[in-house]
């Protein structure tokens, strides 16, 4: 965890209660005022996934962009392979999201409706090691870009919460655009949208998830981190010059 987050009074307890502020937020304004929770079976646990998982990939995103420059001395001072920077954010972030993924079962199987937990809970085991593996390409991917443009950092926070909003976090996009089949499908391509519905599916709903879904699932997972690696890699000789 981060030397701010150990300095805070609450400490560690932020862990849970970040996400958990941004369910009751998200849970006021989308599902109390905007009405977002008509036609989600169990919008609350719905939300719940949602901002958890989301929340992972957003903090490797905003991590990984700027891990070679809070890396510089490090870089100038050893000889290490410069990719240890953005997977040690990530790694960090999952250690973080393991104790709040336990948070976030608890809360799904107290809160009511209460669902029928079925034998597919394990595939969200599955899940999250393809959802950390395609966090680890898109750290790669944004630590050389964003020591190529050190801008991007500044922009990642509004560039998640697009991301954000187009990856079904707080309501259904199949409800929501059944009218645009078009945007829809450009929305379903959304590889956190995948990861999302195949907890949901898994862990909720107690539903089998397509196996297309699972093929981009994995397609995301195992493509990002090739291109995202070999990207970083080939710009490895320049992360001393900053």
């Amino acid at each position: 965890m981060s030397g701010s987050t150990r300095k805070n009074l609450l400490g560690y307890g932020w862990l849970f209660l970040n996400p958990l502020l941004s369910v009751l937020a998200f849970w006021f304004i989308f599902g109390f005022i905007l009405q977002s929770s008509r036609g989600v079976p169990n919008f609350l646990g719905f939300l719940v996934i949602g901002v958890f998982f989301f929340q992972f990939t957003g903090k490797s995103m905003t991590g990984g962009t700027g891990a070679i420059r809070s890396g510089a001395s490090m870089i100038r001072g050893f000889q290490f392979p410069r990719a240890a920077l953005p997977v040690s954010v990530v790694v960090r972030n999952f250690l973080d999201f393991i104790p709040t993924a336990a948070v976030m079962l608890v809360l799904i199987a107290v809160i009511p409706p209460t669902e029928v937990i079925t034998w597919r809970v394990v595939l969200v085991i599955p899940v999250i090691v393809l959802q950390t593996i395609f966090n680890v390409g898109l750290a790669c991917l944004l630590a050389r870009l964003g020591h190529k443009v050190p801008d991007l950092t500044n922009f990642m926070s509004i560039i998640s919460r697009f991301w954000l909003y187009g990856s079904g976090v707080f309501f259904s996009i199949e409800d929501k655009l059944s009218n645009h089949p078009a945007i829809l499908a450009a929305m379903q391509f959304n590889p956190i949208h995948a990861y999302l519905t195949l907890v949901r599916n898994s862990l909720l709903y107690g539903v089998d998830s397509p196996a297309w879904l699972w093929f981009m699932a994995i397609a995301w997972a195992c493509g990002l981190l090739i291109v995202g690696f070999l990207f970083f890699w080939r710009g490895e000789e320049s992360y001393g010059r900053l």
